[in-house]
């Protein structure tokens, strides 16, 4: 533990699983308080056992909700310097095709207006922090923000309408004055509970993962870790001069031409 977040009090969303729980780990390791969201109430509760955490059960769609999680930040720990927000899924999801409206609204739903959501409620809590208004807020898109899956057209369009939501926020907030920065991360194939229970269930479990580490030159299917220190970075005042980007971490997978 290097303490680069002491002090500093942190919001995750989607915590319960995958890199928004190892980001959960993460961040209490290197000092910061942390509260976080998700629907799994055990997961929630073991999480926040193992780490020190406080866990509130909260969709991110659920405007409603949002007071809730507002409240307690102020009541708990009185300011919020960091948000990573991390929920998103492709349950449902289809081609242009196929996909029923009824789950592409709730795709945009979850992936889009969730975001949306965690943007809105952390400004306003970061802009009240006590000595002067200032924060970090790093939304999780993927690669899938630049190139699109045909057979997910929703998460692809949300994941690509993230990094526009990142850069209009970060001009309004430093144009505002507000010193609070918004940055958009983009992994590329990692290596979560979910790649790997596709990969084991799998015909040929092998040749699966063979498949996914080709898709980045440098061969292999990235690490939780690397994305939690990305996030550490941006959470940082290392990167106080970052805004309004979009940082890509994918092996290299976006760079050129497969093939060529």
């Amino acid at each position: 533990m290097t303490n680069r977040l002491q002090h500093k009090v942190a919001l995750i969303t989607g915590g319960t699983n995958g890199i928004g729980k190892a980001t959960v780990h993460g961040l209490v390791r290197e000092g910061a308080r942390v509260i976080f969201t998700g629907n799994n109430i055990e997961a929630g509760g073991q999480i926040a056992e193992e780490t020190g955490a406080m866990f509130i059960q909260h969709a991110v769609q659920d405007v409603a909700g949002w007071e809730v999680v507002k409240t307690a930040i102020r009541e708990h720990f009185g300011r919020l310097d960091i948000t990573f927000s991390n929920a998103g899924t492709n349950a449902g999801d289809s081609d242009i095709e196929n996909v029923e409206v009824d789950a592409w609204k709730n795709l945009v739903d979850i992936n889009l207006t969730g975001m949306m959501l965690a943007v809105k409620s952390s400004i306003e809590l970061m802009k009240t922090n006590p000595g002067q208004s200032s924060g970090s807020i790093i939304l999780n898109s993927s690669i899938n923000g630049f190139l699109a899956l045909a057979g997910d057209v929703t998460y692809s369009t949300t994941k690509g309408a993230l990094r526009l939501l990142a850069k209009s926020a970060a001009v309004h907030l430093a144009k505002t004055g507000t010193g609070i920065r918004c940055n958009s991360i983009h992994p590329g194939v990692i290596e979560t509970p979910l790649i790997q229970s596709a990969i084991e269930g799998a015909q040929d479990p092998d040749a699966a993962r063979a498949m996914l580490e080709g898709i980045a030159p440098v061969g292999r299917l990235g690490d939780m870790e690397e994305i939690v220190s990305l996030v550490i970075y941006l959470a940082s005042e290392d990167s106080r001069f970052i805004t309004g980007s979009e940082i890509i971490i994918d092996g290299g997978s976006t760079a050129g031409l497969p093939g060529v």
